[in-house]
């Protein structure tokens, strides 16, 4: 394993003290999401454990329900103008985000409704939510129209700022009005966020160019400032407020773009010409040494198109580029990175989205995703898949992902790993994976070319170590109920596994399942100091560990503790 470098700015070291002051005063951090996990600034609330004048609803496992997407498969549902829930606040907070679903439209076209937030008695804000962002129905790649059936991205959430909680004020919920039947809160998070950042020296600030800004879209001005900065040799600084985008910003090599913080800085979509691809939010990365930070990135996707290019944070990021602390909802995919050696994505927040959150794609070298987190995702969380659909600039391999959370996605896994020499999943927490795996090692997608004389399948050792996994192993719409954690020898085999110190808590299927198609093996797979507390939570019949018939290979067990275990293969050998 080679070593990670890092350079700290002195707004990173700022950011940084802010956070770990507010959290030490808050008391907030426990050793077990040190352990595992991304950091996590702020406190979730669930609903069902608040009170309320609503009813709670779950918990319920199957697909196509809301409860099963909910955080814990539970949630309140209010039915009822004026109906509420609230909770006492453990700790200071400024800022909040609300988990909710609404009905959808009769054409899937969305209800809005209005939400209020109380304190302690007294009214502080209204807030607008809309199911014009989710709802999703039929099979894969899905369909906005309700007739189509089996519904699935019931989720989306609000984030307001600029609030005064205290410890002990009691925050109250409250629909007050919207046309549908039903407004369901899945949870709500409370958060003390820093104050927003300042200009930094030597940059240039998009509101020079703003002259270009016509009819508040900033598209050519931030085009504008990119290019006279990179002459300058400055950064762009982006301050606090909200710039619509309608088309795609090139980022060349040697640029950096700055914000005033993931709460403040906002890139929003047009949502009158989203429909068109090409005039989304879309920042692309082409060449070396960019770097992008502090900053929100809203889309206005409301549909999943894998023939449309994706929208976020794409493109090639060469050598030495950093992306931290960004958010991003309502694009097609948080991030599809491609073509790039020693990346560094930190501090991220993936959230709603039609498919990954983070994907490190074609040509991934030695980077890693360290403290990000994932939220009801439209495909895996974080995915390592090294295609070959392009030309491939940096050999795959070598890329980890380190201290991330996944939570709720509504298709698919936590991590996934699809291929490539020697990937790490290392000290990650994965729930509510209700849709698949918390930790998924697959050959189900390609990775070889025959006439390019490339095969990225798996090589070297792969590793899964010191992760949390805990109500996953979901079912998939085309392979049923899949494991918690999940070997899958499809198209190809593999070989070079080892998988230590993962926890699996309260799986709805099997705990750890080794299974094949095609006549594919395992082989040099090691599994150590792995549990299993409870499986079966969603399904009969579910072993700790489960072995199908068909599935080959080999495979050592070694100081264990899963529960019961089923080998039904009989080419399939477990050495304990």
């Amino acid at each position: 394993m080679f070593k990670w470098c890092k350079l700290i700015s002195v707004m990173e070291i700022r950011f940084t003290l802010f956070i770990v002051l507010t959290s030490l005063f808050c008391g907030i951090v426990s050793a077990a999401q040190e352990r595992y996990g991304a950091y996590i600034p702020w406190t979730t609330y669930e609903a069902e454990q608040m009170t309320t004048t609503g009813s709670v609803l779950g918990p319920k496992y199957g697909p196509y329900q809301v409860e099963t997407e909910s955080s814990g498969q539970r949630c309140v549902k209010l039915t009822a103008k004026g109906q509420y829930l609230e909770f006492a606040a453990i700790a200071p907070a400024n800022s909040l985000v609300i988990r909710y679903s609404l009905q959808d439209g009769p054409a899937g076209e969305g209800l809005s409704a209005r939400l209020s937030i109380y304190k302690n008695g007294r009214f502080v804000d209204r807030c607008v939510a809309s199911s014009r962002y989710a709802w999703l129905y039929g099979k894969y790649p899905f369909s906005n129209d309700p007739a189509m059936g089996s519904p699935r991205h019931f989720y989306d959430e609000i984030r307001v700022k600029g609030l005064q909680i205290r410890k002990g004020d009691v925050i109250r919920i409250r629909w007050d009005d919207g046309p549908g039947e039903y407004c369901i809160i899945d949870l709500v998070d409370l958060e003390a966020i820093a104050p927003p950042l300042k200009r930094p020296l030597n940059s240039l600030s998009l509101m020079d160019f703003s002259g270009n800004a016509f009819n508040g879209d900033y598209t050519q001005s931030l085009r504008d400032c990119i290019a006279r900065a990179v002459l300058e040799g400055k950064a762009v600084w982006i301050p606090a407020g909200s710039f619509k985008l309608t088309g795609d910003i090139l980022l060349p090599a040697n640029v950096t773009i700055q914000g005033a913080g993931m709460w403040y800085t906002e890139l929003v979509g047009d949502d009158n010409l989203y429909a068109d691809a090409n005039r989304r939010v879309r920042l692309k990365g082409n060449g070396s040494n960019i770097h992008i930070a502090d900053l929100a990135i809203t889309g206005k996707l409301d549909h999943r198109n894998d023939k449309e290019p994706n929208d976020g944070i794409v493109g090639s990021f060469g050598r030495g580029s950093t992306i931290s602390r960004v958010w991003i909802e309502q694009t097609k995919v948080g991030m599809w990175i491609e073509n790039s050696d020693s990346l560094r994505i930190t501090g991220c927040r993936i959230r709603n989205t039609m498919a990954d959150g983070i994907n490190f794609c074609v040509g991934m070298s030695r980077s890693i995703i360290e403290q990000c987190t994932a939220r009801g995702t439209g495909d895996d969380c974080f995915a390592v898949w090294p295609a070959v659909y392009s030309r491939q600039l940096f050999s795959p391999g070598n890329n980890l992902v380190l201290h991330c959370t996944g939570q709720l996605p509504y298709l698919a896994n936590g991590a996934a790993l699809y291929g490539g020499e020697s990937n790490v999943i290392r000290d990650c927490a994965f729930t509510d994976i209700t849709a698949g795996s918390g930790i998924l090692i697959s050959t189900t997608f390609p990775t070889s070319s025959r006439e390019r004389g490339i095969d990225n399948n798996f090589s070297g050792t792969t590793v899964v170590e010191n992760c949390a996994v805990k109500t996953c192993g979901g079912f998939d719409h085309e392979w049923g109920w899949r494991a918690a954690l999940e070997i899958c020898t499809d198209k190809r085999s593999i070989a070079g596994v080892i998988i230590s110190n993962v926890h699996i808590d309260s799986s709805l299927s099997n705990g750890v399942s080794v299974i094949a198609r095609n006549g594919q093996t395992l082989s040099d797979a090691v599994l150590r100091h792995v549990s299993v507390a409870v499986y079966g939570v969603g399904a009969d019949g579910k072993y700790g560990l489960f072995i199908p018939a068909g599935a080959r290979g080999r495979m050592d067990v070694r100081e264990c503790s899963l529960g019961q275990v089923e080998n039904e293969g009989k080419e399939f050998r477990m050495e304990r």
